[in-house]
C-alpha cells in the first residue's frame, strides 16, 4: 500500500469538497469545471508536510487574488477523521497541511504486513514491456559503457517490473554485418601469423589481445588443418568459434555482475528468416522508401528527421539501419511488446530520431519506443584518470571492474548518476570502508541494524507482533523523519518507473540510510522502557525491510555483518 498515495488523495478530496460547498454557498462563481488538484511535498519542513497551490490556479476563472481564495477553501476545509491535523495559509496563497502521525505508524504496520513486497505498485497493469540494454559487439570483451548499461538496464527492468510491468531483459547480439566480416579477417590473419605465413593483418582489423589468444588455443587444439579450406570457409569456421567463447565470456561476466537475460537475439536470425528483407518490402508496399544511385532509400525526413537514410546499398546488401528496423519490427509487431526500452551509447544519439521515424513507418506509436542515450564514464585512480587494468596493462573490462572493486559498489556508483551525465567513477572511494563511500554507508546501515536484532535475539528478548505494539511512542524528530523517508518508498517506486530513472532508487536508500544513522544516533534503541524499545524495534526492522528491498532493485546485496 501506498500511504504517501493514501494521504495526497485524501487532501485532494478535502479541497475539492471545500470548493464544491463554497461553490454552493456562493462564494464561488462562475467557476467552471473543478480545477485540477495538485498535492505535492514542501521543500521545507516548516511549510507543513503537504501543499497545494490551487488558490493560485483559480485566480483567472473567480478574477480573485489566491489569497483570498485560499482563505474560503480553508474556511470549509472539513477535515474531521482525517490524517490532516491542521491548515494554513503561505505566502501568495499556498495551502499548507500539517498531519498527525497515525499515517506513519500505519506505513510502519504496512511495513511489517508486506514485507518483501513493500514498495510494490500496479502503475504497469501488467503491460509487456521489454528493455534492450548492454547489447555489447561480441567481437570483443565489454567496456566501461557496457557496464553501466548492464547496471542502469537491469536496475530499470527490476524496477519496472516491482510497478507493475511485465518485463522482458533483450541482449541484441551483433552477429552480422561489416563488422563480423571484419573480426573474421582478423581472426584469419593471426592464424596465418601464428603459423609462420608472411600475412598482413587488416588496416582496419581487431587489434585486441583476445584475438590472438583465440587464434593460439585454435591452433593449439587443431594444429594446420584449416590452411586447405577456401578464405571465406576459414574465416565462417574462426568466426563461429571466436563468436561462442566471447559470448559465453560475455554471459559469464554479466552473471558475474548480476545481469541475467532473459532473451539473447542474434541479429543474424533477422537475414535467416527473411525478417529483413520483408521489412524492406513493407516500407516499399507503404511508400517510405525510393530508390537512388542503384540503392534503396528510406525517406526519414518525412517524419522530420535531417536527411533521408540507406535501406539497401548499391551492391544490395541491407544496411545495419534495416537490421535495426527489422529488429524492432520484430519487437512491437512479431512479439507483441506494448513498450520498447532501448540504453544505447552515446554515440547512438544521431539514431534516435530515425528509429522513431522508422517505427511511425511501420504502423506503431513512436512514443512506444522510449531510448535512454548513456554518456561516457571515465575512471579514476589515485585521483587520475585510469585507463589501463593494473594487472594486464590493457583496457579497463568489465571483468576487471569486479576484480578490482566488487559487483556491489560498482552497481551502486553507475546507479548513482542518470544515464545522460557523465560519470566519474572514483575506483579508490569504491572500496573505502567509510561513510564518504555511498554503497559503504547503506550497506553498513542494513549491518547496523541486523547487529541489534541479533543482540536482542541472544538476550532471549521476542519481539511481538506488530499489532501488539504501541507505535505512538515514536515521537522524536528523528523518529518521525525516518518513518516519512520509509513512507516514500513506494511513489519513488512509481516515479523511477514512470520516469524511466532507476538512480531514484539508488538516491532514495542513500537518504534512507542517512536518516537511519541520524535516528541511532539521537534515539537509544535498546532502553528500560520496554515499550519504548519494542516500538523503536519495529521501526528500525521496518527500516531493514526497506533498504534491503531497494538494494534488490540495484542488484546489491544486504549484508548482515561488515
Amino acid at each position: 500500500m501506498n500511504m504517501v498515495e493514501k494521504v495526497t488523495e485524501q487532501i485532494k478530496d478535502i479541497i475539492r469538497e471545500a470548493i464544491q460547498t463554497c461553490i454552493e454557498k456562493g462564494e464561488f462563481n462562475n467557476i467552471g469545471e473543478m480545477p485540477e488538484v495538485i498535492v505535492e511535498v514542501p521543500r521545507e519542513k516548516a511549510h507543513g508536510d503537504f501543499a497545494t497551490n490551487v488558490a493560485m490556479t483559480m485566480t483567472k476563472q473567480l478574477k480573485k487574488d489566491p489569497r483570498s481564495i485560499a482563505r474560503a477553501i480553508v474556511h470549509r476545509a472539513d477535515y474531521e477523521g482525517t490524517y490532516v491535523k491542521g491548515i494554513e495559509i503561505a505566502g501568495p496563497g499556498f495551502i499548507n497541511f500539517r498531519l498527525n502521525n497515525l499515517w506513519l505508524y500505519k506505513t510502519v504496520e504496512i511495513i511489517h504486513n508486506e514485507t518483501e513486497n513493500y514498495g510494490k505498485v500496479d502503475i504497469g497493469k501488467g503491460q509487456k514491456v521489454m528493455v534492450e540494454f548492454v547489447s555489447a559487439n561480441p567481437t570483443g570483451p565489454m567496456h566501461m559503457g557496457n557496464a553501466r548499461g548492464a547496471a542502469l538496464g537491469d536496475s530499470l527492468a527490476a524496477v519496472l517490473k516491482a510497478a507493475g510491468y511485465d518485463v522482458t531483459r533483450e541482449f541484441y547480439i551483433n552477429d552480422a554485418g561489416n563488422q563480423i566480416d571484419r573480426f573474421g579477417k582478423s581472426l584469419e590473419a593471426r592464424y596465418l601469423q601464428l603459423l609462420g605465413q608472411d600475412v598482413e593483418f587488416p588496416e582496419d582489423g581487431y587489434q585486441g589481445q583476445d584475438i590472438t589468444d583465440h587464434m593460439q588455443e585454435l591452433v593449439k587444439k587443431e594444429g594446420d588443418k584449416y590452411l586447405i579450406m577456401s578464405p571465406e570457409d576459414r574465416q565462417e569456421v574462426f568466426i563461429r568459434y571466436a563468436l561462442k567463447r566471447n559470448l559465453d565470456k560475455i554471459k559469464k561476466d554479466l552473471a558475474d555482475f548480476g545481469v541475467n537475460f532473459d532473451v539473447w537475439f542474434s541479429e543474424q536470425s533477422l537475414y535467416d528468416s527473411g525478417e529483413i528483407m520483408e521489412t524492406i518490402d513493407y516500407l516499399k508496399e507503404k511508400g517510405f522508401t525510393y530508390e537512388q544511385e542503384d540503392a534503396i532509400w528510406f525517406e526519414a525526413s518525412r517524419f522530420g528527421v535531417e536527411k533521408d537514410e540507406v535501406l539497401v546499398r548499391s551492391n544490395r546488401i541491407p544496411t545495419y539501419f534495416a537490421g535495426d528496423i527489422a529488429y524492432h519490427r520484430n519487437k512491437f509487431i512479431t512479439r507483441g511488446y506494448d513498450r520498447v526500452i532501448n540504453i544505447w551509447g552515446a554515440d547512438h544519439h544521431g539514431h534516435v530520431a530515425r528509429m522513431k521515424g522508422a517505427v511511425a513507418a511501420l504502423g506503431c506509436d513512436p512514443d512506444k519506443l522510449d531510448i535512454i542515450i548513456m554518456q561516457l564514464v571515465r575512471l579514476l585512480r589515485n585521483g587520475e584518470v585510469a585507463r589501463m587494468s593494473k594487472r594486464r596493462g590493457q583496457a579497463i573490462t568489465l571483468s576487471d571492474l569486479i576484480e578490482e572493486v566488487g559487483k556491489d559498489a560498482a552497481r551502486f556508483f553507475f546507479n548513482l548518476r542518470a544515464a545522460d551525465t557523465h560519470l566519474d567513477f572514483d575506483l579508490d572511494l569504491a572500496v573505502e570502508k567509510s561513510s564518504e563511500n555511498p554503497v559503504f554507508y547503506v550497506q553498513y546501515a542494513h549491518a547496523r541494524i541486523c547487529s541489534i536484532l541479533s543482540q536482542i535475539e541472544q538476550q532471549g528478548i521476542s519481539i511481538p507482533s506488530i499489532d501488539s505494539i504501541n507505535l505512538t511512542l515514536l515521537r522524536e524528530e528523528a523518529e518521525v523523519d525516518l518513518m516519512r523517508k520509509l513512507a516514500e518508498f513506494p511513489e519513488e517506486i512509481t516515479r523511477a518507473a514512470e520516469t524511466i530513472e532507476p538512480t531514484r532508487i539508488a538516491r532514495y536508500v542513500l537518504d534512507v540510510a542517512s536518516q537511519f544513522h541520524a535516528f541511532y544516533n539521537s534515539c537509544r534503541v535498546l532502553v528500560e522502557d520496554e515499550s519504548l524499545m519494542m516500538a523503536r524495534l519495529a521501526l528500525i526492522t521496518a527500516s531493514r525491510i526497506v533498504i534491503k528491498n531497494a538494494l534488490d532493485l540495484l542488484g546489491i546485496s544486504a549484508p548482515e555483518k561488515m
